[in-house]
């Protein structure tokens, strides 16, 4: 029996091999648990800053390669990094509860990042979807933008349909099963980021009856 790794990345409609090393912000200290109306808050709140100063000074950056560096570790750390970017060996990413905007407000053309990633910490946090269709319709983002962190087969046909295109799925899921998942359905009938036009149009566009 192998010991490989088996490979968990989906791009477009096959399973590859990563060649991208995910930059994780460091741990420092325990985090707070957050309550509203006595109950525990899962999810982080959108626009909530996404690291401290410190937990960024300390994030390690591999000297070679190609890395997908957290948000706000671009943001305060990108002069050390331009090189790597004008290489084509610096992505991004950024978890749900991040604005876009903070991004498309230090980087006015996106499509200088080869790779745009995704972090959903809770398969139920849909802000996921919504962050991928500001990328692909609002800011034009055109590259690799991957989804990772609780990714599921049940997520990839709607992520596909938001403009995802490549998705790390989780560890301890078949990477073969979530691949059956993007044919789950073969005709959409809205329109989205994938297919802009509805069914209906498309239909009467072909010379067929809606």
């Amino acid at each position: 029996m192998s010991n490989a790794t088996p490979k968990q990345l989906i791009h477009g409609n096959q399973i590859v091999a990563d060649e991208w090393t995910l930059v994780k912000l460091p741990v420092l200290g325990e985090e707070v648990v957050r309550k509203q109306a006595g109950k525990v808050v899962l999810f982080k709140l959108t626009g909530e800053p996404g690291a401290s100063a410190e937990q960024i000074a300390a994030t390690e950056i591999p000297a070679s390669g190609k890395v997908i560096v957290p948000l706000s570790v671009w943001l305060a750390r990108k002069a050390e990094l331009q090189e790597r970017l004008a290489k084509g060996e610096l992505g991004v990413w950024l978890a749900t509860h991040e604005v876009v905007e903070a991004l498309a407000a230090d980087q006015a053309d996106l499509n200088v990042f080869p790779l745009i990633a995704v972090f959903v910490e809770r398969f139920a946090d849909g802000r996921i979807f919504s962050i991928g269709n500001l990328l692909r319709t609002r800011h034009a983002y055109k590259n690799e933008l991957r989804a990772f962190g609780d990714v599921l087969r049940d997520q990839l046909f709607f992520l596909k349909r938001c403009g995802y295109d490549s998705y790390l799925i989780r560890a301890d899921r078949s990477a073969e099963d979530a691949l059956a998942g993007l044919q789950d359905f073969t005709e959409p009938y809205q329109g989205a980021v994938d297919l802009a036009e509805p069914v209906w149009r498309r239909r009467q566009r072909n010379g067929a009856t809606a």
